[in-house]
């Protein structure tokens, strides 16, 4: 007997997939462009150089997490829900049928 789907364990939709990578982009976007209006702003020292790597290496860093779905960490954390399974013994049958023919 085929395994029936269950709602609780399908997969995220893509619109939802989606719209969670846009969301990871954009905040490490933004984060870039304050490391670069930082690095022009702050005095030379060691924190121009964190800002301006900041700056260089966050879109790599930004498209690697965006895309990393971590092995489906959602799908490791989800449980699936299974249909429970009833099954009547045909002796039931046999039982019910009996009874009901010394009844009458």
């Amino acid at each position: 007997m085929a395994k029936t789907q269950s709602v609780t364990s399908l997969e995220v939709s893509p619109e939802e997939e989606r719209r969670s990578r846009f969301i990871k982009y954009t905040v490490a976007m933004i984060i870039r462009v304050v490391c670069i209006v930082l690095t022009v702003s702050v005095p030379l020292g060691w924190l121009t150089l964190l800002f301006s790597l900041g700056a260089i290496f966050l879109p790599y860093f930004a498209v690697i997490i965006a895309n990393a779905q971590g092995a489906n960490s959602s799908k490791a954390s989800r449980k699936s829900a299974e249909a429970p399974t009833i099954s009547i013994s045909a002796d039931s049958f046999r039982e019910a049928k009996t009874k009901n023919d010394d009844s009458e």
